[in-house]
């Protein structure tokens, strides 16, 4: 098949042409440099000479905090952009991959969102990624919304790498802890998001990495413990928990990130790995 692929300079997306690589298909891959999806022509246009079997999105703002000051342009992006992409998607009528987030619920309480639970964002980041989903809805029927959450990739900026690098010039580091969900590993999400492109078990999903609920204190812990076993230079770092208002930021952040995931064994997909599995070998190939 010939998947076009959106934001492949990002995490997602150069996994997602990685792994569509390895089993034989065709991605056709850009990013901002090629295509500028708030452009509706533009997106036509492209999709009309590429004339692909399906889309993976992958493409959007993420800068959750800088989102709050920048309110149209994010909505620009993450709404009308998604928006062009399924227009065109409808047009061609081939199936169509959206990446969303766990960011389009309120954030609160203790009980794993399910897929089609209410959604009530709690920032403008989330209001921008709960349009695109709308847009998707309403003109398409051949589309899957996946929601991640807490998400790290070899290519490109997260959490992990900047915890490592803390550690590097820091003998404490604090981490909050009343904020619970499950990291996300790219290389382990474009596998699933390729199978679920090869079918038509089309609708909205969960999809982060097995292993329980974690705090992003939890998260530290395991970081800086396996990184150890592979450079004693991690073995110094003691990690604290503290609350999430010794970090105040513009944006607000959920304090329940769990996602309810077995709509994907309900529909015969493979789970994403355990993350404490998915992490080893990010570390492995990161510092190992």
């Amino acid at each position: 098949m010939k998947i076009f692929v959106t934001g492949v300079k990002g995490q997602l997306g150069f996994d997602v042409v990685n792994e569509l690589n390895k089993r034989g298909h065709e991605p056709i891959g850009v990013d901002i440099d090629e295509l500028d999806i708030t452009k509706e022509r533009d997106v036509r246009t492209m999709l009309e000479v590429v004339k692909p079997d399906g889309v993976i999105h992958c493409a959007a703002w993420t800068a959750v905090d800088d989102a709050e000051d920048n309110r149209e342009k994010v909505m620009v992006v993450n709404a009308k952009g998604t928006e062009h992409i399924a227009k065109g998607c409808k047009d061609l009528d081939i199936p169509m991959i959206y990446i969303s987030t766990d960011y389009v619920f309120n954030g609160e309480g203790a009980t794993p969102w399910k897929p089609d639970d209410k959604r009530e964002p709690l920032n403008v980041y989330g209001e921008s990624k709960y349009r695109g989903e709308l847009a998707v809805e309403d003109l398409l029927d051949k589309y899957y919304i996946v929601r991640i959450a807490w998400v790290f990739g070899q290519n490109g900026h997260n959490f992990v790498d900047t915890m490592l690098n803390l550690s590097k010039t820091h003998d404490k580091l604090t981490v909050v802890d009343d904020q619970i969900g499950t990291p996300t590993y790219t290389y382990d999400l474009a596998r699933l998001l390729v199978d679920m492109i090869e079918t038509d078990k089309f609708g909205t999903y969960h999809a982060t990495n097995e292993g329980g609920y974690i705090s992003w204190y939890d998260f530290t812990v395991e970081i800086m413990k396996q990184a150890s076993e592979l450079n004693e230079v991690y073995k110094k770092v003691e990690v604290s928990p503290v609350g999430s208002d010794a970090y105040p930021a513009k944006a607000k952040r959920p304090s329940n990130s769990r996602m309810d995931k077995s709509k994907l064994v309900e529909n015969g997909f493979e789970p994403l790995p355990d993350w404490k599995d998915a992490l080893e070998r990010y570390l492995k190939e990161k510092i190992g």
